[in-house]
């Protein structure tokens, strides 16, 4: 009779543990939250944000789960599947379409937070820019711009690509060159943003692979001097290897001085600071010849799943997450454009490497487009795309049969959402 009993005292522990919310303490709500870009020293500022919130609400205890960082999406979707034991959780930009369309989400009462109106219009257009409603409040956005060293001859930076060009190419000389290129995964990023700006004001920025009048952006003879200049770009002021740079390579070939320019994130400038480098500054991006530059922002921000049994708390956690103060420590400490219109009064984010978002999002001209994340290919043609720049830059397929398979992909894609 020992097993029997054994078992069935196992399984009751189970059920209480299960019904007190997780080893929750007595009278205490146990939240159960989960991360995505999880990295050690990140998980390490979020436990001590959530700490700080344990300690302004005795009665809430919070576990934070950090899957490991390739993986982390699929076991986030995994739990929501399950609809169960999951309350606060990361939602990016490329999953909260997913999110939204399963119902995982709850609308968020932001008419009831007094913090709503102290963020920043960009932080409050993202929080509903999918589904119309607040499914999410984004902690910080990741924005392009131009990182440049002004020990190599630049005094300014370029202010448009054909001028990236002409002092990349300057630049390249014993065994130095002018721009980090990224030929290697997301490489077709780049050629977009250039085939961007070279359409100017005919683009659409809210479905940013189309112009205004329907026709896709890769359909136009401006496309064709895009990408032309973006061959010549690597050709002529690039490191041949970077044919297959990735994100470490051209930060890396920046900051040991093998290039003079590199375009990336702001999450670069803790990077470069910590590298020692003195002379460099950055800038907006480059524009095209009529004076636009396109890009999307990136981003990603805290959600409550819609089966949580304890939303009040669950809410109150976003809250004070995306809080002026809060969310203004966790964009520091991870080098995002913050979401607080508070920041722009801060010294890190109003001068030095920082100046430079905000001249960005000062200029009508430096525009904030929409990816089409909710087309049904948008996953495949980030891969194909990447494929074919690679084809591009290494002669295997030309410029013009590089726009016309895009043209043709993505004037399909709108005859499906149509």
């Amino acid at each position: 009779m020992r097993a029997p009993l054994l078992a069935a005292l196992a399984a009751a522990t189970l059920t209480i543990t299960a019904c007190g919310g997780s080893g929750a303490g007595e009278g205490k709500v146990r939240l159960r939250m989960i991360e995505s870009l999880t990295s050690p020293d990140r998980t390490k500022l979020i436990k001590s944000l959530i700490a700080d919130f344990e300690q302004a609400n005795p009665k809430v205890e919070v576990e934070l789960i950090s899957p490991p960082l390739d993986s982390a999406d699929q076991k986030i979707t995994q739990i929501l599947q399950t609809k169960k034991n999951l309350d606060v959780l990361e939602v990016r930009d490329l999953t909260a379409k997913s999110f939204v369309n399963n119902g995982w989400l709850s609308e968020l009462p932001t008419k009831d937070w007094a913090g709503w109106n102290g963020l920043t219009e960009l932080a409050r257009k993202k929080a509903v820019e999918v589904g119309g409603k607040p499914y999410l409040v984004p902690y910080g956005f990741y924005q392009r711009t131009l990182f440049y060293r002004t020990d190599v001859g630049m005094s300014a930076a370029p202010k448009t690509w054909q001028e990236l060009y002409e002092a990349g190419k300057r630049m390249s000389t014993g065994g130095k060159f002018g721009y980090s290129f990224r030929g290697g995964k997301g490489g077709a990023d780049y050629a977009i943003l250039m085939i961007s700006a070279y359409n100017g004001d005919t683009v659409n920025p809210e479905k940013s692979f189309f112009l205004k009048d329907k026709r896709t952006i890769f359909s136009t003879p401006e496309a064709a001097q895009a990408l032309d200049l973006f061959v010549k770009i690597f050709k002529e002021a690039s490191p041949p290897d970077s044919v297959s740079w990735g994100y470490p390579e051209m930060v890396q070939g920046f900051t040991s001085g093998i290039t003079g320019m590199l375009i990336q994130d702001p999450e670069v400038i803790k990077t470069v600071e910590e590298s020692g480098l003195k002379n460099w500054s950055t800038a907006p991006l480059p524009k095209g010849p009529t004076g636009y530059a396109y890009q999307p922002v990136g981003y990603a921000g805290w959600g409550v799943t819609s089966f949580t049994e304890h939303k009040a708390e669950a809410v109150k956690l976003v809250e004070f997450l995306s809080d002026a103060r809060q969310s203004i420590r966790f964009a520091k400490d991870n080098s995002l454009m913050p979401i607080s219109q508070q920041a722009q009064s801060d010294p890190q984010f109003s001068g030095g490497a920082w100046k430079a978002y905000l001249e960005a999002q000062q200029d009508p001209k430096q525009v904030i487009t929409i990816r089409p994340t909710d087309y049904p290919g948008f996953s495949q043609f980030q891969v194909d795309s990447d494929r074919d720049t690679q084809a591009l830059i290494t002669g295997k397929k030309t410029a013009a049969e590089v726009l016309k398979s895009w043209d043709a992909f993505w004037t399909d894609q709108a005859k499906k959402v149509s």
